[in-house]
């Protein structure tokens, strides 16, 4: 049966079951990771307390220093927080109904060129990537980078569907302009689906190839003007009233976006660490091929990425002599572009490469795997067509049966239903034939295979609460966060990067604020409160919250004074940004502002007290004169100096 636009009756329910699915899944008991990542939460809350810390994404509410990334994903949760309230429900909630709506427009993108199906088998293969279930419910900006980047995505196929140059010229602009604002969400990483955007366009496109190529240009014009505009304002705006930019070394936005958040990842260096060693959870790592199969990353989004690479090469091969602008071809252009250029940057980039940067991933793999499956479905009368598609079956078997053992989860026992599974819909699609009864067991079986091990995943993701700078997925804790798997392929999970200092947080050697180096909310010293604002102690919260000066302290990294600014609601300067080296604050700087009452007290952080940043960094700089000209005294195991007693 039909409904009243030609489609199945079926699909729509399906659809809202498949949103409505993935908003439980998101949603579910989302206030337990309290503020996440309080470097972000901070910065939100600073947005709820000033409009300027709004604008540019400040750290604090004086204004000293922004996050080390653009703001766009900070506006959203900063206006969410303003009208509802700052707490975790309305820091998380628009982080989650992001996903939800990045799983219809995915649908909706791949139903409009391979049918409903294939939009349902996309939809709900993104909604269970674990990385994807981790980010949408996690105050980090891959949240907004993944909306945005599939909302270019679905307005590329509504452009090679238009049925004017005008409108499709239009569709092409709004692709442009998503692709902008994604990269005021997370810089250079947003460019990586460019490629496949334009060349599913300039392949597909109604048009003749120069207007296609003029139509291009005018898409490239969009993106450069809705990304410009911003990194404009901020390098006009007097830097002596706005807030220094995190991570960058001269104070500008399009260094930053050059240098730490741009070749600094790809190449190393620009104040980025390196991949890290083999089985280094918080690293990504090393670089090479592999990445994406080995330890954290391969439980992140690897459960289908084998199925999605044959169904690829065997959709572009089936389809090799179709007309240009064939639908099936231009779907597998699009998600495939997608997967092959984002998975190779991921794999072999230098710098900082973090688990969860591979959710940026999971679209592509999704649709690919959606339409590729879909191609070759319909050309099922042929056995080269059942043989390719109980290939792809038996890889993804396999490959879950081999991430399930190296899992350290309690559902482990997963992988020999798995296995069942697929070698069913192996059988029974090589053998189905023409008995349409024994080819949907196939399909079924295959499907259920194929989705068990990362739905285990998803729903063990969700069960938990994540915190910390570096969440990982499953349940079993990590030194990182909260949260994070306990084990995988090339080695157990956790542990430290190589070289990292006892008392930081192993992420460019950044102090955690606590004397011992733990984690937010292990306890410690002075009673130190757990959850929001963790790892600050009760004494320390009282005594910043009871002052009315611009910062109610300054601290030399900006993770320590996130979780100060979060325990006490009160501005705390950063002077020396994530890892204590950024030239935020010069000392002349500090010293006017202490002489102007503007900073009641200096919190040393770091084991023993000790500052961040390098010897001869402004942030140490700015600790030795405050332990030369004030005395110390100790309050909840911290080192604090009065600034008003001088």
């Amino acid at each position: 049966m039909r409904g009243p636009e030609g489609e199945p009756r079926w699909s729509r329910p399906a659809l809202l079951v498949l949103l409505a699915g993935t908003a439980v899944l998101y949603l579910w008991h989302l206030s337990a990771s309290e503020w996440a990542n309080d470097f972000y939460a901070a910065a939100v809350q600073a947005g709820t307390q000033s409009w300027k810390a709004w604008l540019f994404g400040s750290l604090d509410s004086g204004n000293a220093i922004t996050v080390d990334k653009p703001p766009a994903a900070l506006w959203v949760m900063t206006l969410a927080a303003r009208i509802f309230g700052f707490s975790s429900w309305s820091l998380l909630v628009p982080q989650a109904l992001m996903g939800v709506a990045s799983v219809g427009l995915l649908h909706a993108a791949v139903k409009r060129w391979a049918g409903p199906a294939a939009g349902l088998l996309a939809g709900a293969a993104l909604a269970l990537t674990p990385a994807a279930v981790l980010m949408f419910r996690f105050d980090n900006p891959d949240a907004l980078l993944v909306l945005l980047l599939v909302t270019a995505a679905w307005a590329v196929t509504r452009a090679v569907d238009a049925a004017s140059v005008r409108a499709s010229s239009w569709w092409l602009a709004a692709a442009g302009s998503a692709v902008g604002f994604a990269f005021l969400t997370k810089m250079g990483q947003a460019l990586l689906v460019v490629p496949a955007l334009g060349c599913v366009y300039l392949v597909a496109g109604a048009p003749r190839l120069r207007t296609r190529i003029v139509q291009l240009v005018g898409a490239l014009t969009a993106m450069v003007i809705s990304a410009g505009w911003f990194v404009a304002l901020v390098e006009l705006w007097p830097a002596d009233s706005r807030p220094y930019i995190g991570g960058s070394t001269t104070n500008s936005l399009l260094e930053l976006a050059l240098g730490y958040n741009g070749l600094g990842r790809l190449l190393g260096g620009s104040g980025n660490g390196g991949g890290g060693a083999a089985g280094n959870t918080g690293f990504g790592g090393e670089a090479g091929i592999t990445r994406l199969f080995t330890g954290e990353i391969a439980h992140e989004v690897s459960w289908l990425l084998p199925a999605a690479l044959i169904l690829l090469v065997a959709g572009l091969w089936v389809t090799r002599r179709s007309p240009r602008t064939d639908r099936t071809r231009a779907g597998l252009l699009l998600w495939g572009g997608w997967t092959l250029v984002t998975g190779l940057v991921l794999s072999f980039m230098s710098g900082t490469m973090h688990p969860y940067y591979t959710v940026a991933l999971a679209p592509g793999i999704a649709g690919v795997l959606a339409v590729g499956a879909r191609a070759l479905w319909q050309r099922r009368a042929s056995i080269r067509a059942r043989a390719t598609l109980a290939l792809a079956v038996a890889a993804t078997g396999a490959w879950s049966f081999a991430l399930l053992a190296a899992s350290a989860e309690g559902f482990t026992w997963l992988r020999w239903p798995v296995v069942v599974l697929a070698l069913v819909g192996v059988v029974t699609l090589v053998a189905g034939g023409r008995w349409r009864r024994l080819l949907l067991v196939g399909v079924t079986a295959a499907v259920l295979s194929g989705l068990a091990g990362t739905s285990a995943y998803a729903v063990a993701t969700a069960s938990v609460a994540h915190t910390g700078s570096i969440p990982s997925v499953g349940t079993t804790s990590s030194s990182f966060g909260s949260s994070g798997t306990g084990g995988g392929l090339g080695g157990p999970g956790g542990g430290m990067p190589p070289g990292a200092a006892p008392g930081t947080d192993g992420v460019r050697g950044a102090p955690t604020g606590l004397p011992d180096g733990g984690q937010d909310g292990q306890g410690g010293p002075g009673g130190r409160t757990g959850g929001m604002g963790g790892g600050t102690s009760v004494e320390l919260s009282a005594l910043l919250a009871s002052t009315d000066s611009t910062w109610s302290a300054a601290v030399s990294t900006s993770q320590t004074a996130a979780s100060l600014e979060l325990a006490s609601g009160t501005a705390v300067m950063s002077t020396g940004g994530w890892g204590g080296s950024d030239p935020a604050v010069t000392p002349a700087q500090f010293q006017q502002y202490v002489a102007e009452g503007k900073i009641h007290y200096y919190v040393a952080g770091g084991q023993g007290g000790g500052p961040g940043g390098d010897s001869d960094s402004s942030s140490s700089e700015i600790a030795a004169w405050v332990a030369e000209k004030f005395t110390a005294t100790t309050i909840g195991g911290q080192t604090v100096y009065d600034l008003t007693t001088g």
